[in-house]
């Protein structure tokens, strides 16, 4: 040790002896404080020599497939092993198709505080799920059979899901949550109780919050809960809705990703796969949306524990990714246009009533995703029964039979500026497709570069003096075409507005954009960064700052709301 100090010594000496004395000194001075504050961390004699857990248990699984993807894969990537896997081993993938919801095993355990929920203070409005960036907390309604079978962990309101007898929970995942806070600022009792506190001049007290951040550990018992909940309460059909709370009780089929903590971007693409995840085909373009939705080995979009139906997912080149798009949604298009002509045949000349009834139902509803999947399931069901060649010839291709959400994801990097040719192709195409906008006004992945998004006077990189011209205008240029149904949207401005966009967008039979404010941590947000980042969307759009509105064709009067 008193070789060490000596040596710094001599290198301030060296260093700043130009600058006089009293800055040697002052070095001097700080080198020996420095040493006199070292506290000594005691490792145990057994780390030393710590070898691989010979007790390790493989990972289980309903899905054969993804048990043995992890346990082959995942696993020893996690431990740093990757390198010493052998080709062999990746035989199984060479198409590039990987299963579904590999990051679900990966427990990460990153957050210091998590979220604590409080059942009698609980309203139930299911804010805290809605804005949560990586599904890691989630609302349940348990018939009494679930909430008997339940851990002893698990809590639950002292009132039932409204005009129901269900149990309600809300179970909270504390090694895949990621500290965020959004949860906690987003509960609308915890903003009364904030108001009411702050109107008599006092701090609120924890007792009086539907939620709260607590240390992780004091939370390690909650994840028998939500597991429980995950892998056995099912959905309640009845409950689930294209609002604010019933969407929260349909199945995320993106979770545990690996996005900044309180990303936006997850947020929404989260929200969407909610609300159409079992029939969608996702194109990504490059950007942070491909990273935390496809970084190698794991996946975060994952599959309808009861259908086994999730998104498909594929990432283009940055450039392409629209055109990548475009082909999705024209090959479904041109092999359900064969496929409608041979149940038009069948409608036509079937002798079984069941098979002509299906028929009938399934081309009434051709060109709505919801109903057309249920007439699927119908129509394949009645053709499994029917001993006829053209019923066998559409059996072949029954997975192309529904009608399917196709969505294009990116960030304004890739819209606004790299990939804008190849989207203003596809809008002015008129196929129905959907684009949705994460809308950073940065290229955030590669470290917070001005793009055509970033607004005039913006500093970032590339611009540090700020941008000396104003933000494109996407929107307005989609308008322009008079078909294109667009909208721009802030979830923490408005949640009813963005649901509103996200089903008109998708219900409309031509292209829609939709453009999500998304701010990130490349801001640099004042005074607790991302934990704000839903505070930001709504100030931004009071400010001005951030407009939102919906353009939908369709309407003869008031096309823009």
């Amino acid at each position: 040790t008193a070789d060490a100090i000596n040596y710094m010594k001599y290198m301030a000496t060296k260093s700043y002896s130009k600058f006089g004395e009293d800055v040697v000194a002052q070095n001097h001075k700080a080198i020996e404080q420095g040493a006199g504050a070292l506290i000594e961390v005691k490792i145990p004699d057994d780390w030393k020599n710590a070898g691989k857990d010979k007790a390790e248990k493989p990972v289980k699984s309903d899905r054969a497939e993804l048990a043995e993807f992890v346990n082959k894969i995942v696993t020893p990537v996690g431990k740093m092993d990757g390198d010493s896997l052998p080709v062999s081993a990746f035989v199984p993938y060479v198409d590039g198709t990987l299963p579904q919801g590999a990051a679900a095993f990966e427990k990460r355990g990153v957050a210091v505080y998590v979220p604590e929920w409080n059942p009698e203070k609980c309203i139930g409005c299911n804010n805290c799920s809605f804005v949560c960036p990586h599904a890691t907390i989630r609302p349940f309604a348990m018939t009494a059979a679930e909430a008997k079978a339940a851990p002893k962990s698990t809590k639950f309101s002292p009132k039932p899901v409204a005009k129901t007898e269900y149990k309600f929970t809300v179970a909270v995942s504390p090694l895949d949550c990621m500290g965020c806070t959004l949860c906690v600022k987003a509960c609308p009792v915890n903003q009364g109780a904030d108001k009411k506190a702050a109107a008599a001049g006092v701090k609120a007290s924890a007792a009086d919050y539907a939620i709260r951040m607590v240390p992780q550990e004091s939370q390690l018992d909650q994840q028998a809960a939500f597991n429980y909940a995950v892998a056995n309460v099912s959905e309640k059909p009845e409950l689930i809705a294209p609002t604010v709370k019933g969407s929260q009780f349909k199945q995320p089929l993106l979770e545990f990703s690996g996005s900044c903590a309180g990303c936006a971007e997850t947020s929404y693409a989260r929200l969407i796969t909610q609300l159409f995840g079992e029939r969608m085909y996702i194109s990504n373009a490059t950007g942070c949306s491909s990273i935390w939705g496809g970084s190698a080995p794991a996946t975060p979009y994952t599959v309808n524990r009861e259908t086994g139906k999730g998104p498909a997912w594929a990432n283009s080149l940055f450039e392409d990714n629209a055109e990548h798009g475009l082909g999705l949604a024209l090959g479904q298009k041109t092999i359900r246009e064969k496929l409608k002509g041979y149940v038009e045949e069948l409608a036509a000349n079937a002798k079984k009533d069941d098979v002509k009834a299906a028929c009938a139902e399934y081309l009434d509803t051709f060109e709505d995703g919801a109903k057309n999947t249920e007439a699927t399931k119908k129509l394949v069901a009645a053709l499994e029964g029917c001993d006829c060649e053209l019923g066998k010839k559409i059996l072949l291709e029954k997975d192309y039979l529904s009608k399917k959400s196709v969505w294009i994801f990116g960030g304004d990097g890739w819209a606004y500026d790299i990939g804008f040719g190849g989207l203003d192709h596809v809008l002015a195409s008129g196929e129905d497709v959907n684009v949705m906008v994460f809308d950073t006004e940065v290229y955030s992945n590669t470290g917070g570069q001005a793009s055509k998004a970033s607004n005039i006077g913006q500093v970032a990189q590339f611009a540090a003096a700020g941008k000396a011209i104003g933000k494109k205008n996407l929107a307005e240029i989609a308008m322009s075409y008079g078909y294109v149904y667009v909208a721009q949207v802030a979830m923490g401005a408005d949640m009813n507005q963005l649901l509103k966009a996200l089903t008109e967008a998708e219900a409309y039979h031509g292209p829609s954009l939709i453009i999500g404010y998304a701010p990130c941590e490349m801001h640099g947000i004042k005074k607790g960064g991302m934990q704000n980042c839903q505070q930001e969307m709504k100030r931004a759009v009071e400010a001005g700052y951030w407009n939102m509105f919906r353009y939908n064709p369709t309407l003869e009067h008031n096309k823009l709301s």
